[in-house]
């Protein structure tokens, strides 16, 4: 990870913390199915101002819903920018926090996610299973 921090950052000092944002209490969180968890941790992600417009943008994307790069360009007010949504999703330094596996190609293709395709269908499948748990559970409530 270290090495990872060093090649996106240049060189910095670390110093072991003990979650101090809550960062890894929200990931086990949204992995028990607490889907809505990682909402809560704050993010100072410094990217470029079309960059942070992308990723607050990635970060309404409904759980287990999908958008294509050219939806995600057209929420924005830019139709034509389909190609910079892709490369600043491909910059998105946090991306369980902000969502990036929720963007599609133009024709539902799941398309590229670094952490590679089968994660992004299990991130999906996921959200999914517990998006849809939580409705039934509700149902059942009568909520």
């Amino acid at each position: 990870m270290t090495t990872l921090l060093a090649r996106r950052f240049g060189e910095t000092r670390t110093t072991p913390a003990t979650d101090p944002f809550g960062a890894s209490s929200a990931v086990r969180a949204y992995l028990e199915g607490a889907l809505d968890a990682l909402a809560a941790v704050p993010l100072d992600l410094g990217g470029t101002p079309f960059q942070m417009r992308v990723w607050a943008e990635l970060r309404r994307i409904p759980y287990g819903e999908t958008v294509s790069y050219g939806e995600l360009a057209a929420a924005l007010g830019k139709p034509s920018a389909a190609r910079a949504v892709g490369a600043a999703n491909g910059r998105n330094p946090v991306a369980l926090v902000v969502p990036c596996h929720r963007v599609v190609r133009s024709r539902g293709e799941l398309g590229g996610y670094a952490g590679g395709l089968d994660r992004k269908r299990w991130l999906l499948d996921h959200e999914r299973r517990w998006r849809r748990a939580g409705s039934e559970t509700a149902a059942a409530a009568g909520c």
